[in-house]
């Protein structure tokens, strides 16, 4: 059974840069055809999508996003990451990575990771 484990930096200043990732246990990140996804939770809020890297290292990502976040992954050691620059406070959230085995349905959760913007 895959596990999702994201790691990140939690308390980060405005207009700094964040690098959270996700450590895939149980499956590889390269598997066909599954993509792997970043979505957050702003506190009170909803869920948001931010984008996906599939199995073949295509990325695609939420327009609303697209210019301040970028997507990657690290074969060798079965992890994604996630940068996004440029933070406000309005980037607060929980951060989780989820594996996606089609379009629109995720599979399996990371337990999320805590990110706050604050001065």
């Amino acid at each position: 059974q895959v596990q999702l484990q994201e790691s990140g930096p939690g308390l980060v200043k405005p207009s700094q840069t964040i690098t959270l990732t996700c450590s895939v246990s149980g499956g590889s990140i390269t598997r066909n055809y599954f993509a792997w996804s970043w979505t957050r939770q702003p506190p009170g809020k909803g869920l948001e999508w931010m984008g996906l890297i599939a199995y073949d290292g295509n990325t695609y990502y939420s327009p609303s996003l697209k210019s301040r976040s970028s997507i990657s992954r690290d074969t060798s050691k079965n992890q994604i990451s996630l940068q996004l620059i440029s933070v406000t406070p309005e980037d607060t959230a929980v951060y989780y990575c989820a594996r996606v085995p089609r379009v629109g349905e995720f599979d399996s959760w990371g337990q999320g990771t805590q990110v706050t913007v604050s001065s």
